[in-house]
């Protein structure tokens, strides 16, 4: 069987190459490219079913990334050995494809469509989670579905000053500004990320330097669409369309939904209830035997309102709940709510709340990380829920979706940035974002709640961090546009842009934007940042009041860690023989002990919630590594008889030869009854052999000198 196999390179700033080659595998698909950068090779597969679901008023669009071990050379933990649901890093990096592939399918598109992109190689100098839009966009590109792209998608860093393109995992690690970018040849369309305080300027500087780079990737899938002859879309249509109704429903219905959009009530449940109102009372008022489509009033109705929604803003410079613009809703918040927790806090803005813990753990507590691409231990874990009781909806807990993984992974990358040292201390951390209420913004809320409760909690954060979302409506005809702060949940869904940011009063540290429209020019997008700018600051004041610095110590109830240093060669002396020592100490004292080696060097780290057990355990341990010291007093036990001396233990596992000749001033001339196993003596270290390190105890120069008989010779 012959192959037509074309194959497309483009290269990156730095003279990196990508190739997209189509045509080898996965021929039976819609549309499949293979991407390989480096050792880094992607296979990127889309299907799509010729007909819609009847009565499908969306578009069903799944997109699952997932890496197979085998990229790598590794074979799966756990019992079955085998690949299974995604990780929370895969379903990130779906989520990452899914967010810049989905506003270009066209509003009318409603056939399940399916994105597959396997990592099929890796590379640590070519990450993949940078590539895997690239590649999507690659296979739809190559087949007949009607995407309106091309888009592609990179990773922009900025190591000492410099900007990098898909940089390595080691330069990634050494950046100030991690950003993952996608855009079409013309717009931006997500942003994914976070920084170290950065300011709007450089956020912007690192957005044009990305677009740049992705022009390139876009005009390489034109070619490649051009040499598959597939620039012909399959003709579809999946929905019943009635022009006259939507005509009709327009001149009936749209100045009372607007009139009703005029009334800025606060609560959503109040304006939920007179928008459907004015639906239910026009389908009610049709004749019985009408043939009216309901289903199209519904559709049509949801495009009524929302075109309402939106002219009162661009007409009025007035949002649905009666605020201006740069308006933030009304703020409320609270500390040390739950007694029993390590950390607590409530923070309230509009009706938008989430309680969040603080719970601070051991290094037993780390979450083990087992991937194809990283594996390892994560001391920092942040989780964010969302229940259905929260919207006022009932919904079954299934464990958190694909959104609250997103949401959560936002937060803790805003607040990790301001976290001590991780690497040096000896907590594990986790917060826990429960959202109470929800109108918009709850990631937002959980930055904000979870800084409080880590400050709440002692733990001695670089600086309070706040969130806000922000949102535009724009209407291309005219130009009239409107950057909204602090944006409702019917303002995100009717909105253009959803942009969140996160950060200090020294700068950003975190960010994600969505675009649902074209032509955001980067004028636009740095108003919008400094509009950001100010909203986040009147919330760090506002969470100010509450409490402004962390809490000088931990709570009485939550564990004290104390960290001591050891020589490598003292680990074990510290275990002892299968474990007995360090499991003696923690049977006898109370504590908690975890010891690791880094380095040439050994940690000790002990945890307790009480001082006494503390103490007692940080006694025992130093005595064991405590490093003899010559002309020191010990008070020793004796081990052993033997005919020369005896051997005393003078330091937990150190034993010394106290000689027979060192025991007493007078001349001894046998063991038998001067000393007994079990007794306790005081000895003196009086010297350590330098080529055996054993050393030589003195009992008798702590003993006062007989004076010398008469007739006796001077000593």
């Amino acid at each position: 069987m012959k192959l037509n196999v074309i194959s497309k390179t483009c290269k990156l700033p730095d003279g990196r190459e990508i190739t997209i080659e189509t045509g080898k595998l996965a021929r039976q698909a819609d549309g499949s490219i293979v991407l390989r950068m480096g050792k880094t090779m992607i296979l990127a597969t889309v299907v799509a079913n010729q007909k819609g679901k009847e009565g499908a008023d969306f578009l069903p669009l799944s997109v699952d990334y997932q890496e197979k071990f085998a990229s790598t050379g590794k074979i799966p933990g756990g019992f079955l050995k085998r690949e299974g649901r995604l990780s929370d890093y895969e379903i990130l990096i779906s989520r990452l494809v899914d967010r810049a592939i989905r506003p270009l399918f066209p509003n009318d598109y409603h056939a399940e469509t399916q994105v597959n992109i396997q990592l099929i190689s890796g590379d640590p100098a070519a990450l993949p989670d940078s590539l895997a839009a690239f590649a999507a966009s690659c296979a739809l590109s190559v087949s007949d579905i009607p995407f309106q792209g091309p888009i592609s998608e990179v990773r922009v860093g900025r190591v000492e000053g410099q900007y990098i393109i898909n940089p390595t995992l080691e330069q990634k690690e050494k950046a100030d500004l991690d950003f993952i970018v996608a855009a079409s040849i013309e717009n931006i369309l997500m942003v994914e990320g976070e920084c170290k305080e950065i300011n709007e300027a450089d956020m912007l500087e690192a957005l044009k330097i990305a677009h740049e780079a992705i022009k390139a990737q876009c005009q390489l899938q034109i070619e490649l669409t051009q040499a598959v002859g597939k620039t012909e879309k399959r003709v579809y249509s999946h929905e019943l369309k009635d022009e006259n109704l939507r005509e009709e429903l327009h001149k009936l219905l749209y100045d009372k939904v607007y009139e009703v959009a005029r009334k800025q009530l606060p609560s959503k449940h109040d304006r939920s209830e007179l928008f459907s109102k004015i639906e239910e009372d026009y389908i009610a008022g049709l004749p019985e035997d009408s043939t009216v489509n309901k289903d199209l009033v519904k559709k049509y109705y949801h495009d009524i309102q929302k075109k309402a929604c939106r002219d009162l803003v661009l007409n009025e410079k007035v949002r649905l709940d009666g605020r201006k613009p740069t308006e933030i809703r009304s703020i409320w918040s609270e500390v040390d709510y739950l007694p029993s927790a390590h950390g607590s806090a409530i923070f309230t803005r509009g009706e938008t709340q989430s309680l969040t813990t603080a719970t601070l753990g051991t290094k037993l507590d780390e979450q083990m990380i087992d991937g194809a691409m990283f594996d390892g231990n994560n001391k920092f874990i942040l989780h964010y829920n969302f229940p259905g009781f929260s919207t006022g909806e009932v919904k079954p807990n299934r464990g958190p979706g694909r959104r609250e993984v997103g949401h959560g992974n936002l937060a803790m990358r805003s607040l990790k940035q301001v976290l001590p040292n991780m690497n040096e201390s000896p907590y594990t951390i986790r917060i826990v974002s429960d959202i109470l209420e929800s109108n918009g913004s709850s990631s937002m809320a959980t930055v904000c709640a979870g800084s409080l409760a880590l400050m709440d909690a002692g733990i001695q954060i670089k600086a309070p961090v706040s969130g806000i979302a922000m949102g535009m409506i724009s209407d291309s005809s005219t130009g009239k546009y409107a950057i909204l702060s602090d944006i409702l949940g019917d303002e995100d869904h009717l909105g253009d842009m959803d942009f969140k940011v996160t950060g200090t009063e020294k700068g950003i540290t975190a960010c994600q934007m969505d675009l649902k429209v074209d032509g955001l020019t980067y004028e636009v997008l740095s108003e919008a940042l400094h509009q950001a700018k100010e909203g986040r600051l009147h919330i760090l004041n506002e969470m100010r009041k509450t409490l402004s610095a962390p809490n000088p110590d931990l709570k009485p109830h939550a564990p004290r860690a104390v960290t001591i240093t050891i020589d490598k060669d003292l680990i074990g002396a510290v275990i002892g023989p299968g474990g007995k020592v360090v499991q003696d100490i923690q049977k006898t004292t109370g504590a908690t002990v975890v010891i690791e080696e880094v380095g040439n060097k050994g940690l000790v780290n002990i945890f307790a919630t009480d001082q006494t057990v503390m103490d007692a355990a940080v006694k025992r341990i130093k005595a064991i590594v405590a490093v003899p010291d010559v002309g020191e007093v010990y008070t020793g036990i004796v081990k052993s008889i033997m005919p020369f001396g005896a051997f005393v233990e003078f330091m937990p596992g150190k034993d010394g030869l106290l000689h027979i000749s060192e025991i007493k001033w007078e001349r001894l001339e046998t063991m038998d009854g001067v000393l007994e196993v079990g007794e306790e003596v005081k000895v003196k270290l009086i010297e350590v052999d330098k080529k055996t390190g054993k050393f030589r105890l003195s009992r008798k120069v702590l003993l006062p000198k007989s004076p010398a008989k008469e007739g006796a010779p001077a000593a």
